[in-house]
Parts: structure tokens; C-alpha cells; sequence
């Protein structure tokens, strides 16, 4: 069995999706490369990022893990990504990306620089990371999970290259079946990671048929399933992961 090392993009707040998917690997015995770019946590989130005291936590529970900080807009940064976990741990054999550039810009107020921008670091980046992964030789194969979201009214860019996202992510479990290489995509609908008010919190429980918005944790439960060995004939797949949330009363 190949060692269980799994690159996670878009790690940065303990709080946030991301961290609670490296939490639950951890525990399921993966080490860990986190991905992070610390002025995204400050210019969207207003918060400073706090991945040290994440990877501490984390090698509390006996597991191996690399910070590794990079934009990835930055073209040359996801080969480095997986070349530097390489090196430092081993060869990477599951991949979770989490990242995203997200800024509220509508139809007509969104700007050239900052599409651009989504499209770099929602697209062109999960591509350039998805490959660079295959690309390794001897390719080790093993689960790909990436994230999305059908949020585009008012979040023009980042709606539009998740779209993007999911066909590229999806089409992998197809070009790369004989790398040992599958893929699925998650929605996991609206999560609060610090950027809900009580309005939006409220108005989204309503929304969900189970009377209350989903957390951190229930995303990893899923990519927890994906990267076991029960989950991995699930390939292939856009994963509705949201607790039925906005979906019509029959």
C-alpha cells in the first residue's frame, strides 16, 4: 500500500473548510500538505491566518505535515506545491483543493482584473495543481476531492469559474483512470466559516429541510468517505452535499 500523503490547498483559518478536511485525514492516518496564501486570509477575510498552530495541532496526533505558502494565481506555484511535499514527505497520493478567490462583484460591476484573477486561482490553478499531481513519476494515483459552489447572483466571478471548475475537476476520473488517478466534486451549500451575520445564518437554516445550516466537519465527513477505501467507487461524481438545502418541498 503507497503511503498516505495528501496535498490540501486553501488552508489558512482553523475555522474554515478546509482545516476541518485536514483535521478529519489526520485522524484517519494521512500526512499533510497544506497549501496557504496568508494575504487572501487578510484582504477577503479580515483575519490573519493561523495554519502554524493548525499544523501543530495536527502533529499532535503523530502525523507529518508541511506548510507550504504560495499564491496561486502564481502560474508556477502548484507544480512547486506538489514538488516540495514530494521532497519534504513523500509522493503525493490524495489531493484536496479548497482554494478560491471569491470577491462579491456582480454582472455589472465586476471588473476585467478581477475576473482574471478568479479565473486564475478557480481554474487555471486546480487544473495546473490536478496535473501536476498526475505528472508525478512513478504516478502513485490515489482520490481527488475539489470544491464548489452554484452561488453566482451578486458573486459573478466566483460562480462563473466554479462552473469552469467542476468540468475540469470531473473529467479527470475519465483522462487519468490509468494513473490510478479519480475524482469527485463537492457543494456543500452554505457553510459558516466566520463570514455569515445572524441574517444570513437565519435565512440559510430555513432554507435547509433539516432546519439548520451545515458545518465545517460535515464536508470532511464526506471527503473522509471519498478517500476510504469504501468510498473510492464513487468517481466521477458532482456531490450535492448540503442538506437538501434550497431544495423545493414535493
Amino acid at each position: 500500500m503507497t503511503d498516505k500523503i495528501a496535498l490540501l490547498t486553501g488552508v489558512g483559518r482553523r475555522r474554515g473548510i478546509a482545516a476541518a478536511i485536514a483535521r478529519g485525514l489526520a485522524e484517519d492516518g494521512w500526512d499533510l500538505g497544506l497549501s496557504y496564501f496568508s494575504d487572501y486570509d487578510q484582504r477577503v477575510n479580515q483575519e490573519t491566518s493561523d495554519v502554524d498552530a493548525l499544523a501543530e495541532e495536527l502533529r499532535q496526533l503523530g502525523r507529518r505535515v508541511l506548510l507550504l505558502p504560495g499564491d496561486l494565481s502564481d502560474p508556477a506555484a502548484p507544480h512547486r506545491l506538489v514538488e516540495e511535499l514530494s521532497a519534504g514527505i513523500g509522493p503525493v497520493t490524495g489531493l484536496v483543493m479548497s482554494h478560491c478567490e471569491s470577491v462579491d462583484s456582480s454582472l455589472l460591476t465586476t471588473t476585467v482584473e478581477s475576473f482574471d484573477r478568479h479565473y486564475a486561482v478557480n481554474v487555471r490553478a486546480t487544473w495546473l495543481v490536478l496535473k501536476a499531481f498526475a505528472e508525478q513519476q512513478p504516478c502513485p494515483g490515489g482520490p481527488v476531492v475539489a470544491l464548489t459552489s452554484d452561488h453566482t447572483v451578486h458573486n459573478l466571478p466566483y460562480g462563473a469559474t466554479k462552473g469552469a471548475l467542476d468540468r475540469l475537476v470531473l473529467a479527470a476520473t475519465h483522462e487519468l483512470a490509468d494513473r490510478g488517478i479519480w475524482s469527485n466534486v463537492i457543494n456543500p451549500g452554505p457553510i459558516d466559516t466566520g463570514w455569515m451575520d445572524d441574517a444570513i445564518r437565519e435565512s440559510g437554516a430555513r432554507q435547509t429541510p433539516a432546519g439548520r445550516l451545515g458545518e465545517p466537519s460535515t464536508v470532511a465527513d464526506l471527503v473522509r468517505f471519498l478517500f476510504s477505501e469504501r468510498g473510492s467507487w464513487i468517481r466521477g461524481q458532482l456531490l450535492l452535499s448540503n442538506g437538501g438545502f434550497a431544495t423545493p418541498a414535493l
